[in-house]
């Protein structure tokens, strides 16, 4: 198939791009890195009137460390990030999620805020960002907007973005000394959708864990944290005793959705699988 028949507007600035979303509402789409909107167009899933091209906006390219956050512009792709020495000392999780992104072609295309705006629950950028308490920066009519990563994430395919904003920043805190990290997952092959992912973050002190965050994908309509098995984990040391019991908490806690392939008894299983491996991690 090919894409219907749609207007097409290379924007010169963020400024044009709110008024024209501000204009056509849902009969507008913002093209980035393409990966998943050249798709939706030609198979025709979607069928915007204006195609709103945003690849020359140099303003939302880079990644910066400003402060006590890491920075990375919208057009930042998936390749800068993996390949960032900010990134790989600042946010290393990203580091370690980048390469399970698809494939080299994808990931040097694709973008860090295309992949959030988009939403896809299976995607590494939504639930890194969720598990290192990012936010999302949104810029709209009346200037920027910080949106917590706790809250964007609203339903399949659905953000806290209004109509007239556009992503043009993702920020997460800068890494701790005591800080740790990791990111685990099982797809049927390399560079496809996880079954299930896990991208997890703790701060470690004298063994013990605190502030833990669980963010799983490929389970809910939404990137998901497992809070009951986050508090259970709280100042504790991730032992043997403990990665049971926290286990046999997350096997409670998650109601996992199914896919083509896989049930929801095999998603519950393999998450437990995900949380041991990534808890024995942190013991290191």
């Amino acid at each position: 198939m090919k894409a219907a028949a749609f207007d097409y507007v290379k924007a010169g600035s963020i400024e044009q791009v709110v008024d024209l979303l501000s204009r056509h509402g849902d009969d507008a789409r913002v093209l980035a890195g393409g990966q998943t909107l050249m798709a939706t167009l030609n198979m025709r899933l979607s069928e915007p009137a204006l195609v709103i091209d945003i690849t020359g906006l140099a303003t939302l390219r880079g990644i910066e460390h400003r402060g006590e956050v890491l920075r990375i512009g919208a057009l930042a792709t998936h390749s800068q990030i993996e390949q960032s020495p900010l990134v790989a000392r600042h946010a290393p999780l990203l580091v370690e999620a980048a390469p399970h992104i698809a494939h080299r072609a994808i990931r040097n295309r694709g973008t860090w805020g295309g992949s959030i705006a988009y939403a896809d629950p299976a995607a590494e950028w939504p639930a890194c960002l969720l598990a290192l308490g990012g936010t999302v920066v949104a810029q709209g009519p009346a200037g920027e907007r910080r949106i917590a990563a706790d809250d964007f994430f609203t339903g399949l395919y659905t953000t806290a973005l209004r109509p007239d904003e556009i992503v043009v920043a993702g920020e997460v805190p800068v890494a701790a000394p005591d800080g740790w990290s990791g990111m685990a997952q099982l797809a049927r092959r390399h560079g496809d959708y996880a079954i299930v992912g896990l991208a997890a973050s703790a701060r470690r002190s004298r063994g013990a864990l605190s502030s833990p965050r669980l963010a799983f994908m490929g389970v809910a309509t939404t990137p998901w944290r497992a809070r009951r098995t986050e508090a259970l984990l709280e100042g504790k040391a991730p032992d043997e005793a403990t990665l049971a019991l926290a286990v046999a908490s997350l096997r409670a806690e998650i109601d996992p959705l199914p896919d083509l392939t896989n049930t929801p008894e095999t998603k519950r299983h393999l998450a437990g699988v995900l949380l041991q491996r990534l808890l024995a991690a942190a013991r290191a």
